[in-house]
């Protein structure tokens, strides 16, 4: 008589092949999906009760999704039942935690902000607190990684986590009892106006709150006076395809096709835009690079199409494939691929799997030794991938989104001297220290962003102690490379500065003032006669 464990085993192997099998049209199709389930379950069975050793049978069966699913494509992808939840929470919005953001500096849990609305900042937990024991446990030392936090901070609502903190000008603990909650994940970056008629907008990922976070945002930035938008999707990987064509729908006027999506099993399904649109009217700029993907892509896509906004910057990952998400009986999950999309002028911008996952992924070391970063004539399309937008311009599929304006990647900023500084992260160690003894006279001199974005400097007297930490690391002064990477370093350290006395609002606006990819699409929005030129609704 079959056992409870091995009638689970035939169930999910049962599954399995039906999902992965299931659907194919015709007899023989179906001939072999039965003759394939009951190969795999008779193979299962020998190992149950033949093999020499003891096996672990779902480990076998998890190892056996995973490497069906590289047969696939790179993007169908296989979650373990006790990985779901964090999987999806960046895309939920939201996960359930004591509400801190924080940093790991000399083996010390630093507190750089707490979440407004969340349980810390209600019991008054501050940034620049350290957390020394959670739960009566010792939280410093070699043990404590970002995984430690996550796994002692992290909880289900309404839970609790005892914390001891220590606080600049306080001698003892300071102990909190902290009732854990909802925390949000916010999607967006920065808001802030980047000239006087300009807003800019970063969105790291296309979540379930990115829509309403977006609308906020424009609103605000329109309330400044803002008649033009840069909204930037560098490094955005995507996320739902749903918050895609809602935020491609703010951009275009009702009726006009964002994306549609086909598949063998999948027939075709076209989404429109509607008469919502919070900026169908002003110059907009969309700016991608090669860490762009799928939902930035749909956006990106669909603007260009449409001959709405100029694409600055360089060209996109290349993700064309649209995941459904499948429950397995254990409560692990598949993300499937169940079909891919097209842009409104027809074509599919996903790259080529043919050779497999692996070199899928060695795509970008590719690009970077064809010189695709620094020269876009090294960037070759085929003619039978070409297509039109709106207005007759020439656009590629195949090969993710190529912008109307190439930015070449500056890698001469990048010196031996600065990687050295990042890998011992000497630039984070000094701003936290130099935080946490001057906060109270850094709020007191600069009492906004703004004074302090004016004001602040960094001599010779500033920098020694930075140069000094450096030395400490075991980094010797560079003065070519420091030179080199000057900017750089120094937007940092303000930048950094800024982020732990305000917002992260605040990096981005001291980091963009020395990027030359936003000082470049600013250039673009203010030159109307590249709208003119490339056919530019605005």
């Amino acid at each position: 008589m079959m056992n409870k464990k091995s009638y689970l085993l035939l169930t999910i192997s049962f599954f399995l092949l039906w999902m992965f099998s299931a659907m194919q049209a015709g007899a023989q199709n179906q001939k072999d999906l039965y003759s394939n389930l009951k190969k795999f379950s008779a193979f299962m069975q020998m190992v149950e009760f033949a093999y020499v050793d003891t096996v672990n049978n779902s480990k076998l069966v998890e190892k056996a999704i995973v490497e069906t699913l590289k047969e696939l494509d790179p993007h169908s992808m296989y979650i373990s039942k006790k990985d779901v939840q964090r999987a999806n929470e960046p895309l939920e919005g939201n996960f359930e935690g004591v509400g801190i953001q924080f940093e790991i500096l000399r083996d010390t849990i630093n507190v750089v902000h707490t979440i407004s609305g969340g349980p810390s900042e209600k019991l008054g937990v501050m940034s620049g607190d350290k957390i020394i024991t959670i739960d009566g446990q010792s939280a410093t030392g070699k043990t404590v990684t970002n995984q430690f936090v996550l796994d002692h901070l992290r909880g289900k609502k309404g839970t609790k986590v005892e914390v001891a903190i220590l606080r600049a000008g306080r001698k003892e603990l300071i102990d909190f009892s902290i009732i854990r909650d909802k925390i949000p994940i916010n999607s967006i970056d920065a808001v802030y106006m980047i000239t006087p008629e300009t807003g800019y907008i970063i969105l790291n990922r296309f979540a379930q709150t990115s829509m309403q976070e977006f609308i906020d945002a424009t609103i605000a930035l329109q309330a400044k006076g803002m008649k033009n938008l840069i909204l930037d999707l560098r490094n955005n990987s995507g996320g739902y395809m749903g918050t895609a064509i809602d935020l491609s729908d703010q951009f275009l006027g009702a009726g006009k096709l964002i994306v549609y999506t086909e598949g063998v099993h999948s027939p075709r399904e076209d989404y429109q835009s509607s008469s919502r649109g919070l900026f169908e009217q002003g110059k907009l700029v969309i700016m991608i690079n090669e860490n762009s993907a799928s939902a930035s892509e749909i956006v990106a896509g669909a603007v260009q199409d449409w001959d709405r906004a100029v694409i600055v910057g360089r060209r996109s990952f290349a993700k064309g494939l649209v995941q459904r998400p499948f429950s397995l009986p254990d409560s692990s999950q598949v993300r499937l691929t169940t079909a891919r999309y097209h842009t409104p002028s027809g074509r599919c911008i996903q790259k080529s799997y043919a050779e497999g996952v692996d070199k899928y992924y060695m795509d970008f070391a590719k690009r970077v030794k064809r010189g695709e970063l620094i020269h876009p004539d090294s960037i070759k399309f085929p003619d039978s991938l070409k297509f039109y937008t709106s207005k007759k311009r020439v656009v590629y599929g195949g090969g993710g989104i190529m912008p109307d304006v190439f930015i070449p990647w500056d890698s001469t900023i990048i010196s031996d001297y600065y990687l050295d500084l990042r890998r011992k992260n000497v630039i984070n160690l000094f701003v936290g220290d130099y935080v946490d003894k001057n906060r109270k006279s850094l709020q007191t001199s600069y009492p906004d962003f703004v004074f302090f974005d004016k004001s602040f400097m960094m001599d010779e007297s500033f920098l020694k102690p930075f140069f000094e930490l450096a030395e400490k690391q075991g980094i010797k002064f560079d003065e070519k490379g420091y030179g080199a990477s000057e900017k750089l370093i120094r937007s940092q350290i303000k930048g950094l500065i800024a982020e732990k006395l305000w917002n992260l609002s605040s990096f981005y606006q001291v980091a963009n003032q020395v990027d030359d990819e936003v000082l470049k699409a600013v250039e673009v929005i203010e030159d109307n006669a590249m709208f003119d030129k490339l056919k530019i609704d605005r």
